[in-house]
């Protein structure tokens, strides 16, 4: 039997390599990236579909979701880039790039996943797709010299609660996961006095499972994930 098809796009060894390795014994994975360098290792590990693209290219995104054998059950968003900076002192080129990447690349990825998911026949669920983005608290409160990184996650934020609330009743559940904290990233440790005060790759992993598992009679449009030790 033909597995299901997941999307990851932006591809590094952290979060979304722990993504890949959650949900590779039950789909057949399609991985995107802008380089090469980490997702070829972890498509060969994983026997995923690698694809070279930059997420905020148009023709190139397009192209992904038209080239798929089959609709994609889920569809995970992680890019983003950050511009810090105080305001009078930012390069305009810098935010625009930095926006595209965190927002437009996120619509760009919800449209070509709707797209596809729309056309699908339901499953014995009742659900055509999952789209899920990897979101932060920027998306909820804007830091000092932070303001490019909070047009783009506040941007990804409105994208997820709006498409929520006009794909939910046709069967494709969206939901934005705000990482509320520092995720233990390979070359990234904590104190040794304080054990879990970073997110744990494999742990954001099983949530996004479960949200990719939840019943369409109590599906979640937000979530937010933070450490223990992490201050409101």
């Amino acid at each position: 039997m033909t597995k299901p098809i997941a999307v990851i796009l932006g591809v590094g060894d952290g979060l979304s390599a722990a993504l890949a390795r959650r949900l590779a014994p039950d789909y057949a994975l399609h991985l995107g990236a802008r380089s090469e360098g980490k997702m070829l290792p972890l498509a060969e590990e994983l026997g995923a579909e690698a694809h070279l693209l930059d997420a905020t290219d148009t023709e190139a995104m397009a192209g992904l979701f038209d080239e798929l054998p089959q609709a994609p059950r889920v569809v995970i968003y992680n890019p983003s880039r950050r511009v810090a900076g105080g305001i009078t002192e930012l390069d305009p080129e810098a935010v625009r790039d930095a926006v595209e990447v965190t927002a437009f690349g996120a619509f760009l990825a919800a449209q070509g996943a709707a797209r596809r998911m729309l056309e699908a026949e339901p499953d014995a669920r009742g659900v055509r797709g999952t789209i899920l983005f990897t979101g932060a608290s920027a998306g909820v409160k804007g830091f000092p010299r932070s303001s490019v990184f909070a047009m783009g996650k506040f941007a990804q934020r409105g994208l997820a609660e709006s498409l929520s609330r006009e794909l939910h009743p046709q069967g494709v559940h969206v939901a934005w996961v705000n990482i509320d904290g520092a995720i233990r990233n390979p070359g990234r440790s904590e104190a040794a006095e304080n054990p879990d005060s970073m997110l744990a790759p494999e742990a954001i992993a099983e949530s996004y499972a479960a949200l990719i598992d939840q019943h369409r009679s109590a599906w979640s449009h937000e979530l937010t994930l933070r450490p223990w030790v992490e201050r409101f």
